[in-house]
């Protein structure tokens, strides 16, 4: 018996899928036969990414969604379950960043938007899938989280703190799903350049410091971060739950 990442016929949910990490994530899943639901707030990115996956000979479900309003997460299961009738794979990519400063300075609105994002609607999000791969005897929920959560990140402080969020609440559903053979890992990138980083890797002299504290002596790629998300995806992880998986290059070694 070999490794398997097979993915053909498994529908899977992508969320941020419009562009970054969650776009390379929903491409790689496809590519190796997943269907794949993509969610993002608007409709015109996914459109885009979708055509791209279904011109390539896969197949995508573009769906509008904000991930921090239950309303939409609610339509966007009900449209998937109508659809394809089952959920195997969520990937929980979906976050904000709408404040980069110190602790001191941010407003309560910037406070309660990361919270709605990165961590209620993680919750609600896993919450539907969760349901649903119980009565089916089986799925995967990768939660995207950062390294950010694990220690504390420079000028980031709320950030951090829902990834850390993000982190408990994998090793929660981990053992809280696992008996019904449902299984929960978080990746944890470092600095990946994607639009929220974009500020980061812009600023001279943060990059510069930030290069310096990784060992490959680069920021990493949405591509490199899809490789971890196909193995948690797939049955070549079968035995691997409650996870949680660094890919910094070195940072936080």
């Amino acid at each position: 018996m070999g490794v398997d990442f097979n993915l053909t016929d498994r529908v899977a949910i992508v969320t941020g899928a419009s562009r970054g990490i969650g776009e390379a994530i929903a491409k790689t899943l496809a590519e190796y036969g997943a269907k794949v639901v993509l969610a993002s707030r608007k409709q015109e990115g996914l459109d885009v990414v979708a055509k791209s996956i279904n011109e390539a000979g896969g197949e995508a479900l573009p769906i509008a969604c904000h991930t921090g309003k239950m309303e939409m997460i609610d339509a966007l299961y009900e449209k998937v379950m109508d659809t394809y009738g089952r959920v195997d794979i969520l990937v929980n990519n979906a976050a904000t960043n709408p404040f980069f400063g110190s602790m001191l300075e941010i407003s309560e609105s910037a406070y309660d938007k990361t919270f709605e994002v990165n961590t209620k609607g993680c919750f609600f999000m896993a919450q539907k899938a969760g349901n649903i791969m119980v009565k089916q005897g089986k799925g995967s929920i990768i939660n995207v989280a950062s390294i950010a959560g694990l220690q504390a990140p420079r000028m980031q402080a709320v950030y951090g703190m829902t990834k850390a969020a993000v982190i408990l609440m994998t090793k929660v559903q981990a053992k809280e799903l696992g008996p019904a053979g449902v299984r929960a890992n978080a990746i944890c990138p470092g600095l990946v350049e994607t639009h929220f980083s974009r500020v980061l890797i812009e600023t001279e002299d943060i990059y510069k410091a930030a290069i310096q504290r990784i060992p490959l002596r680069r920021h990493g790629q949405p591509i490199e971060m899809a490789g971890l998300a196909l193995y948690l995806a797939s049955d070549a992880s079968s035995f691997t739950n409650g996870g949680v998986f660094v890919c910094d290059g070195g940072a936080s070694a």
